[in-house]
């Protein structure tokens, strides 16, 4: 990324700050910076480290910090408060996330802005605190129970920990809807530079619609997500499917080394940083591979896939789970071309080299095919 090349000199010109910093430290950091209100939250490994930044950090500078007693707790906290008009977000790993689901579903339902961070582990179950991305499903299909999405974003770096979560509130109040960052456990815990973000720069928007109080001049406002009549619930689920066509001009990916590849490695978050080194490492032995990483996990960029599809032999899907981002490439691609899958699970991170070796593997088998 071009800011990770920003001087310290540099950034301290721009009214930004460089440190060296763990990918939940940054993420809290920027949180603070973005102006939030209030944090709730429960400590689970591996993201224990954004509570205790916070509980360190904003009693000295501003806003509400607080261990809720559960993630239940904490997500029905964040609807009240986000209910009242605040800026304000939670965060957790694989397991704390599921049980947040419900309260979700109701904070989509009532049209809420709102970050939640989700530092994803390995699972199913308690399983394991090593990195995964096996809540790619949760994330980007809703989780919860009805027709609702999330905006989700997913970092491949400290730098973007911090940078998407101004990102994330911006698509969360543009569009009256919960944001998520999706990382890993990884992100979470390794050290990077980072160019954190100038302090109170992210604007906050004017809020009619929350409950501030009534004055005089207008009907009170109502926040609910209980429609008991179906004609009214179904106006409902109608205006939210019409946010998430508008949100598909919000779709962001990265591309590398694709203009003259004949495979298109596909990948997000960690995942897609170990894939930039698979590239490098095929083209010196003459394999014209090149990488698409979808950064908005949703809405999808199944639109370029679709493009990608009609130009390279085949694309390989990696991925640190069973095979789940597998099926929305496959659904974009549409048959134009094969789509495989490369994946670890349970915590472990694949190699380079390992993908490499599949990426032969599919080469050759091609090869012999068309022989």
């Amino acid at each position: 990324m071009e800011q990770e090349k920003i001087s310290k000199n540099e950034a301290s010109q721009n009214g930004r700050e460089a440190r060296l910093m763990k990918g939940n430290e940054a993420l809290a950091e920027a949180a603070i910076r973005a102006g939030i209100d209030a944090y709730f939250g429960y400590p689970i490994t591996p993201q224990s480290e954004v509570l205790e930044y916070f509980t360190n950090e904003m009693p000295k500078r501003h806003g509400v910090v607080l261990q809720a007693e559960s993630e239940v707790a904490a997500i029905n906290m964040i609807y009240g408060a986000a209910g009242a008009g605040g800026r304000v977000m939670t965060s957790s790993s694989s397991p704390g996330v599921s049980l947040m689901q419900e309260g979700i579903s109701y904070i989509a339902s009532a049209q809420l802005p709102c970050l939640i961070v989700n530092v994803s582990r390995g699972g199913p179950g308690l399983g394991t605190i090593q990195p995964s991305q096996g809540d790619y499903f949760q994330a980007v299909k809703g989780g919860g129970h009805g027709d609702y999405h999330l905006a989700v974003l997913a970092p491949s770096s400290v730098q973007e920990m911090a940078d998407f979560v101004f990102d994330a509130f911006r698509l969360a109040e543009k569009y009256r809807i919960p944001a998520m960052i999706l990382a890993d456990g990884a992100l979470g815990q390794m050290m990077e530079k980072v160019i954190l973000p100038e302090e109170g720069s992210l604007p906050k928007m004017q809020k009619p619609w929350a409950t501030t109080g009534k004055p005089n001049s207008r009907e009170r406002n109502i926040i609910t997500s209980l429609f008991i009549e179906p004609e009214k619930m179904e106006m409902i689920n109608l205006g939210l499917q019409e946010k998430y066509r508008q949100m598909q001009s919000e779709v962001r990916f990265e591309e590398f080394a694709l203009d003259d590849a004949d495979i298109a490695l596909v990948a997000f978050g960690l995942s897609a940083r170990i894939c930039q080194k698979v590239v490098d490492l095929a083209r010196e032995k003459g394999i014209k591979a090149g990488l698409l990483r979808p950064i908005t996990l949703y809405p999808f960029p199944k639109d370029i896939l679709s493009k990608l599809a009609e130009k390279v032999n085949f694309m390989l899907v990696v991925e640190m789970n069973a095979g789940q981002m597998i099926e929305d490439v496959a659904l974009a691609a549409n048959g134009k071309c094969p789509v495989y899958f490369k994946g670890r699970m349970g915590g472990m991170i694949p190699s380079p080299e390992e993908v490499l070796k599949e990426l032969e593997s599919l080469v050759e088998k091609q090869s012999v095919s068309q022989d």
